[in-house]
């Protein structure tokens, strides 16, 4: 194995002085692992600030699954911010680990979170900081191995020439999997080109330098297509998926940081998959089957996990954490469980579906907040559309059953630039939080001492991979533009207040997250102009991915906007979470028709395909109410 290089905190604390929140850069808190002796040392990356990427889930539950294994250690990496970056080069230091300050040039292999596909440019701006070569390609033999997995994974062709190899669906596995091959093929003295070959062979492992791009009359107008494959490699790289989740640990947040962070609060995962099937959703097919974790291990690891943290709020997370069979009774005991303690229990969002009094009080405990629904859709026929299955009672009931429960404050999350949208669908909007205030104030009253009030934010559909949608083009940002002051100008109630995505930043996304294996020229010239925590409001400048585009030939517009024929070949169609095609494609026509499509844990089987190709299953723990 690599020797390891000396510990570079003492060329990295001098500048500490110098810039902001230096907390961000100081090791050894309350719960992380100490360098391991081992022959096989790891970094995950999150290409972020630590204040961001400290409390993901992710890179929490792969650390702790690394270091249980005998001879590997794991450690941890966090994006300086441009001060200390600037400070960085200025000085001549590589970008180190949190645990040890070593370079990250001296791991074995280096593994980088993808959380959505902004953080593209951050990646590069790492391994620049680090004095890795940006591309698999430009690697000498002796440098690490890079890997990538994560949510933005699933098209991550305008990057791939970054990785070495792309770590698809669950982690947990996979990682011990792939970190053993490289250690394997390293002890045994093979060359960079066989270790990669060697990769290619574990389950759920993309080696896009194995895959090669042809561009045919298959391929979309922009020339984007799915890589082929060359010899010895699977024609479909298939996700690998953890079927028994409640093996798994139920708490995998185990540092306290010494900095405030974005979620300063203990996590926990109930179940992870969503078959309710919105068409939108890139989460709900590529995260099944839906796999639940036992009441009992959620109440006990989670009473435990606090002790352990100290933490003061405890957020049960997952996708649609109410639609755990046991929810009501996991709320229930844990609030038993942590009464007179000072502790919140806590849940990211309410189906309308799924929320009644009962939830709402087991959900508060003590408390009345706000709460979050996401109705997605101003009108039923746009619900039925995007395959939303809640009404507009549901959402009255979910309403008024929380102005009665003591709640006061109610957000609503909806998305404009849906397939089919018309004016009146937007218009909808306004109507709708018009109706949730209305039945705030006949529950509560109407003085200004009430306090009811109703906010929406409303995001822009970006057509993702492995969804009914991927075929369809995003809506132009001048028409996002037109709808969202449609939208304002139907708000006639001050105590009705709306935030909205910005149409750029949203076309970016879209741009990337259509994009082949050729857009990587375009997110390269955009990191060289300095595009980097473009996912930061304050960061983000279109102009310069404008630049970019125009240097590489491309217009952003043109490439978000491009709508697909249903026999293109995608630039993802090499890679599969296991749902089927032809599922989608019915799934899109259905969208057209308005047809909706029943969640496959409550009634009879969808047909996705997810089951039988993965040989997995839905696990339920318990009766749904």
């Amino acid at each position: 194995m690599r020797a390891r290089r000396e510990c570079l905190f003492d060329r990295l604390e001098p500048l500490l002085a110098r810039v902001e929140h230096p907390g961000r850069y100081l090791d050894h808190e309350w719960g992380s692992v100490s360098e391991q002796d081992g022959p096989f040392h790891l970094c995950m990356v999150y290409a972020d600030v630590y204040e961001v990427g400290q409390p993901n889930l992710g890179v929490a539950i792969l650390y702790n699954q690394v270091n249980a294994q005998e001879g590997m250690s794991c450690e941890r990496c966090y994006l300086p911010w441009k001060d200390m970056a600037a400070l960085m080069r200025e000085e001549g230091v590589p970008l180190l680990s949190l645990e040890s300050a070593s370079p990250l040039a001296s791991f074995d292999a280096v593994g980088f979170t993808l959380a959505h596909e902004l953080i593209a440019t951050n990646v590069l701006e790492a391994l620049d900081l680090a004095g890795i070569a940006l591309t698999s390609a430009e690697r000498d033999e002796d440098d690490p191995i890079i890997l990538a997995g994560g949510p933005s994974a699933w098209n991550c062709e305008p990057i791939a020439d970054v990785f070495d190899a792309v770590l698809l669906g669950d982690g947990e596995e996979s990682i011990v999997d792939a970190c053993a091959c490289i250690r394997d093929a390293r002890a045994e003295g093979l060359s960079r080109a066989d270790v990669l070959r060697r990769l290619a062979r574990v389950p759920g492992t993309y080696v896009p330098s194995l895959y090669e791009v042809r561009v045919d009359e298959t391929s979309t107008r922009w020339g984007y297509a799915a890589p082929l494959p060359g010899e010895d490699v699977p024609a479909v790289v298939l996700k690998r998926c953890v079927n028994d989740f409640a093996a798994t640990p139920a708490v995998a947040q185990r540092i306290v940081p010494y900095v405030g962070i974005v979620q300063d609060r203990l996590s926990l995962e109930v179940l992870r998959g969503c078959a309710r099937g919105c068409r939108f959703c890139q989460a709900g097919m590529t995260y099944r089957p839906v796999r639940e974790r036992p009441a009992e291990q959620v109440v006990t690891g989670g009473v435990e996990g606090l002790l352990a943290s100290g933490h003061n709020e405890i957020s049960l997370t997952s996708l649609s954490t109410t639609d755990h069979s046991q929810c009501a009774r996991i709320l229930n005991e844990m609030n038993a469980a942590l009464e007179g303690k000072g502790i919140r229990v806590s849940i990211p969002s309410q189906r309308l579906d799924a929320f009644g009094v009962e939830m709402a009080a087991a959900v508060a405990g003590g408390k009345r907040g706000g709460l979050t629904f996401a109705p997605e859709a101003g009108s039923q026929r746009l619900r039925d559309v995007i395959n939303k299955n809640v009404t507009e009672e549901d959402l009255e009931r979910a309403a008024r059953n929380a102005f009665e429960g003591g709640w006061r404050r109610m957000k609503l999350y909806f998305m404009i630039g849906l397939p089919t949208e018309t004016d009146e669908d937007v218009v909808g909007i306004a109507r709708m939080a018009e109706r949730v205030l209305e039945i705030g104030r006949e529950v509560v009253g109407r003085g200004v001492r009430s306090g009811v009030s109703v906010s929406i934010s409303v995001a822009v559909l970006v057509p993702k991979a492995y969804t009914p949608f991927q075929w369809c083009g995003q809506l132009a940002p001048d028409e996002v533009r037109r709808r969202q002051r449609l939208l304002l100008s139907e708000i006639r109630d001050r105590a009705i207040r709306v935030s909205y995505h910005d149409a750029d930043v949203s076309l970016v996304e879209g741009a990337l997250s259509r994009m082949g294996r050729a857009g990587f020229p375009l997110v390269r010239r955009a990191w060289e102009l300095g595009c980097t925590f473009d996912a930061w409001t304050s960061e983000f400048d279109v102009s310069r991915w404008e630049r970019a585009a125009a240097d590489c030939g491309l217009d952003l517009a043109d490439v978000a906007c491009e709508d697909f024929p249903l026999t293109a070949r995608l630039p993802w169609d090499h890679t599969s979470p296991g749902v089927d095609a032809g599922f989608l494609q019915r799934e899109w026509r259905r969208a057209v028709e308005g047809v909706t499509t029943p969640d496959c844990t409550r009634a009879t089987c969808a047909g996705c395909g997810v089951c039988p190709t993965l040989g997995v299953r839905n696990v339920i723990q318990g009766v749904r109410s």
